[in-house]
């Protein structure tokens, strides 16, 4: 099933809402014969009809075509199908107004209107076209019996279950639609993975093992073609990071996985929006930044991610020798900023808290924690 083929996952609801029309004036019509003796106005009746009949011939060519649902299409049918309807107190005599089953003359067909504005616009829009409708109903009948009550129950809650019916169709397939969006490109990464397999990372593991058994200078080789090997096969195992506004900051951080750098992520994607997963990556390559220059050049780090649900939190943990307490203080005291700048800057401006764990002689780490509410850009 390719991509292409998802078009407009609600044309079945306006294929309905073609057959309906149809159905319905054809029921118009054939209550129009019946009580037309009884018209005051059998010229305005039968115009009207005309005008149902024309109008549901040219919605219907153009519901059944995806470029022709207008927004104002489906508009001007609410507007339009409310107009036909008043006209009713200038075509009914007051005798057919006193008998409560003669019904006004667009009879049934008024009632696909609202169904039409739901598969457009969804539940909210479908509701309060059918109120619109049945308010009109009221207005023209002047008089709101349990009839007028009971037909705009009807037409809300037909509005409601389309337009609802409408809304999960789209959610649907735009969900199948980014399923296959993700199978073709692990299916590319596939792909390239072993293709890479094949030829660079095998020569740069090759490099790495011969370097460290020549030892002097080319052990410093085999160290850069560990680190590379490392990272190139992170990134072309890793998911895609973006996927529209959002951002998944579990693959952003497996590219940082070096040989002296361990990435720890959950197996699922962890989506937030794009400015806070560079946030949050800038503040982890800050900690890494650290680790590189105070920790020395043989420690180690650890850089875990955790998906709370109600929270995100990323823990960067090394094997250094710690930080003394109080340096961090005299640090700001003398204008030094950058751990304060850096990291507690970037996480308070993301509503997030960032605590920092050290003691002379086990290490250090930094623990982000960032609110879930960021998945939806708040």
């Amino acid at each position: 099933m390719s991509i292409r083929s998802i078009r407009d996952p609600a044309a079945p609801l306006w294929r309905g809402v073609v057959v309906l029309r149809v159905v319905t004036w054809l029921f118009a019509l054939a209550v129009a014969i019946v009580h037309h003796p009884g018209f005051q106005r059998p010229w305005l009746a039968w115009l009207v009809i005309g005008v149902m009949a024309v109008w549901s011939v040219v919605s219907s060519l153009a519901y059944m075509r995806e470029n022709g649902r207008r927004r104002w299409l489906v508009i001007f049918d609410l507007v339009l199908t409310t107009a036909l309807l008043l006209t009713s107190p200038w075509i009914l005599s007051d005798a057919q107004f006193a008998n409560a089953t003669t019904p006004l003359i667009t009879t049934v067909w008024a009632a696909v209107a609202p169904i039409a504005v739901a598969t457009r616009f969804g539940a909210r829009c479908g509701v309060m076209a059918g109120l619109v409708v049945a308010v009109s109903t009221g207005v023209a009948r002047a008089n709101v019996d349990i009839d007028v009550l009971r037909d705009g129950v009807l037409l809300c809650a037909s509005g409601l279950l389309v337009g609802m019916a409408a809304t999960l169709a789209r959610s649907s397939a735009e969900t199948l639609a980014r399923a296959l969006r993700a199978e073709a490109a692990t299916a590319e990464r596939e792909r390239l993975a072993r293709s890479i397999h094949d030829g660079v990372l095998q020569v740069l593991a090759r490099v790495r093992r011969r370097g460290l058994e020549v030892g002097g200078e080319a052990a410093e080789l085999a160290q850069l073609a560990g680190e590379q090997e490392i990272a190139l096969r992170a990134l072309v195992t890793s998911e895609p990071t973006r996927s529209g506004d959002t951002a998944d900051l579990r693959s952003a951080l497996q590219l940082l996985a070096t040989t002296s750098v361990q990435v720890s992520t959950p197996a699922g994607t962890v989506d937030l929006p794009g400015h806070v997963t560079e946030e949050l990556v800038a503040i982890t390559r800050e900690a890494l930044a650290n680790v590189e220059k105070h920790a020395g050049p043989g420690a180690h780090a650890w850089v875990l991610l955790e998906d709370l649900g109600g929270e995100v939190v990323v823990s960067v943990r090394d094997d250094g020798p710690g930080i003394e307490r109080g340096r961090l203080e005299r640090a700001a005291a003398e204008g030094r900023l950058g751990v304060v700048k850096s990291i507690r800057g970037r996480v308070a401006d993301l509503g997030g808290t960032a605590t920092l764990d050290s003691a002379p002689g086990r290490g250090t780490e930094w623990e982000v924690r960032v609110p879930a509410t960021m998945r939806d850009g708040r």
